[in-house]
């Protein structure tokens, strides 16, 4: 089960880098119909990494609960998953921040 779970969050990690490097270079265009849709495309995108992070949360809580389990053999594993995991937050959080900002820019230039 170990394994599959650090797979599982390799998979979140690399695919949050793959879904940012893909959106930040397909905004460099500026046509003006566009950039609505460019919000809501960064809307989606929004929406997708809260969706990412309340499920990051969700391993994260079941991995801390597994260590208070006094049957735990293999807390150093579970010890690196949860700071994996942590990483994985953090970084879906920057993102999200940066997201936020990009979408109060276009909306403010909008107006």
């Amino acid at each position: 089960m170990r394994p599959s779970i650090i797979v599982l969050i390799i998979a979140i990690l690399v695919g949050s880098v793959i879904i940012s490097t893909g959106f930040v270079f397909n905004e460099k265009e500026t046509i003006v119909n566009e950039e609505s849709n460019s919000y809501e495309k960064l809307l989606n995108y929004k929406n997708e990494l809260e969706n990412i992070n309340k499920y990051n949360l969700e391993i994260l809580y079941d991995l801390e609960n597994k260590l208070k389990n006094p049957n735990i053999e293999n807390l150093e594993t579970i010890n690196e998953e949860i700071s994996v995991l942590k990483r994985v937050i953090d970084d879906n959080k920057r993102e999200l921040e940066n997201i936020v900002q990009k979408l109060s820019e276009l909306k403010d230039n909008e107006n």
